[in-house]
């Protein structure tokens, strides 16, 4: 009798553990995937000064292309970013992300597709790498592919409104 309580009790705290350990997981994904849906709308309201403050002090973008088959790789400082004034109308829309977390570091992959001035642009994914801090989880750097279909897809929702 006593070696079968023990065994339901122990059943229990570990349910009660992996339940709370489930929750922190969830809101830490619900934090990471905050961050960079939070990115793509000041992108989308051009407001770089904004996606700096998103950013450690010292983080990077890296845009990659291939075109006419040589590889492009531009970086641009969160200081850079945050001077940017884009003389264009950007629309960027992510989908089906995925975010990986541990302990304190985590990494959004974000399929996306832009269009700039109405028009379609490009497509491409956005590889978001974050760290928690204490304000939070902060943007360390941001790399974003720059491709044309097959090699990537247009939002599912087609174009945007």
């Amino acid at each position: 009798m006593i070696l079968e309580r023990n065994f339901w009790v122990t059943a229990l705290a570990l349910v009660c553990v992996f339940n709370s350990s489930q929750a922190l997981a969830d809101q830490n994904q619900s934090e990471v995937l905050a961050v960079a849906d939070q990115a793509l709308e000041l992108i989308t309201a051009e407001n770089f000064a904004g996606l700096a403050d998103l950013m450690l002090d010292d983080a990077i973008t890296v845009s990659t292309a291939l075109r006419e088959g040589r590889h492009e790789v531009n970086l641009r400082t969160a200081a850079e970013q945050r001077a940017s004034k884009p003389s264009v109308d950007i629309v960027e829309r992510g989908f089906d992300p995925t975010v990986l977390i541990s302990g304190t570091v985590a990494m959004t992959w974000y399929p996306y597709d832009i269009y700039i001035d109405g028009a379609w642009s490009h497509c491409g994914v956005d590889v978001f790498s974050m760290v928690r801090t204490d304000d939070g989880w902060r943007i360390a750097s941001m790399t974003w592919s720059t491709e044309q279909p097959p090699a990537c897809q247009p939002h599912p929702d087609g174009e945007p409104n």
